[in-house]
């Protein structure tokens, strides 16, 4: 019953992850359509920003740990968000509402650019953090077996659930929210009553590329490391996650990516650990095999 409970808490983290990835991915899925591979990436790619300037900081210019992991912050934010945006204006805006192909061949031409820049970057060396904020929490003190969370943990917890909290108050209550909403909903109608579209897709792009930077800035602290291929395995686990919990509904799409991190980690503690990506990506098809709507064309 303890391990149990140990691996429902160690489940905890990887929900918010999952759900903070698949509500901002929902976000620019919303007023495009169109499966989009440089989500994974730009989360990828943040995560290995950080960690590569948080290493230049303490090696380097001598800086103490918070001041790296704060200049690593700067500048996965800053790298990772211009990148998004950048690839969003030039490259995904001009293809976005053409065929679905076009957009996965564009997103898989920046995947493989920001894969190679971070490579060089860093010189294709795996860089690594040192431990911190890793002292346990203990939620149920029994001397045989203790269910206990690190404070990273329970810290990356709590930001990730307030930035999807945030974020869904945004959209729900704001101008530009009601902005986002008319063109996911119906992009010809909210022109008629003048909105600017392309305006609110590239908006909606630069928010989900900053929260992408966000998850893969708060993935590699806990994790210590980001490699690109386990990077772009969480986006593309998102990318399925999305189409199950609802692509155009960043809530119910970050719900759905938190029960599959709970499913996850439940495998990863009873099953065999070499199946469970298999095990996932098979569950995902096949429930996206089964709920899928063939529209009807009279």
């Amino acid at each position: 019953m303890l391990y149990f409970l140990q691996q429902l808490a160690n489940a905890v983290p990887v929900a918010a992850l999952y759900a903070a990835l698949a509500f901002g991915y929902a976000i620019a899925f919303a007023v495009t359509r169109r499966a989009d591979l440089t989500y994974g990436a730009l989360f990828a790619f943040s995560g290995q920003i950080f960690v590569l300037f948080a290493a230049f900081g303490w090696d380097r210019l001598w800086l103490v740990l918070p001041a790296a992991l704060g200049l690593g912050t700067a500048a996965a934010l800053t790298f990772s968000v211009g990148a998004g945006l950048v690839a969003g204006r030039y490259v995904m805006r001009p293809l976005a509402f053409s065929s679905a192909n076009t957009v996965v061949v564009a997103s898989l031409g920046c995947l493989l650019v920001l894969m190679e820049t971070a490579r060089l970057a860093s010189e294709t060396r795996s860089l690594w953090l040192p431990p911190f904020l890793n002292a346990n929490i203990v939620f149920w003190d029994d001397p045989r077996f203790p269910v206990t969370l690190t404070v990273i943990q329970l810290g990356d917890t709590a930001l990730m659930a307030a930035l999807v909290a945030a974020g869904h108050w945004f959209l729900t209550h704001s101008r530009a929210g009601r902005f986002w909403r008319a063109v996911s909903e119906d992009r010809g109608a909210a022109a008629l009553c003048g909105v600017d579209a392309a305006t609110v897709y590239i908006a909606a792009y630069g928010a989900a590329s900053l929260i992408a930077a966000l998850c893969g800035i708060l993935a590699a602290s806990y994790y210590g490391n980001m490699d690109f291929g386990t990077g772009l395995t969480f986006g593309v686990k998102v990318l399925f996650i999305a189409a199950i919990g609802g692509q155009a509904s960043p809530l119910y799409a970050a719900l759905g990516a938190a029960a599959v991190g709970l499913l996850e980690t439940l495998w990863s503690a009873y099953g065999p650990i070499l199946w469970r990506d298999f095990a996932i990506f098979g569950f995902l098809v096949i429930v996206l095999a089964v709920t899928r709507k063939e529209k009807v064309i009279p």
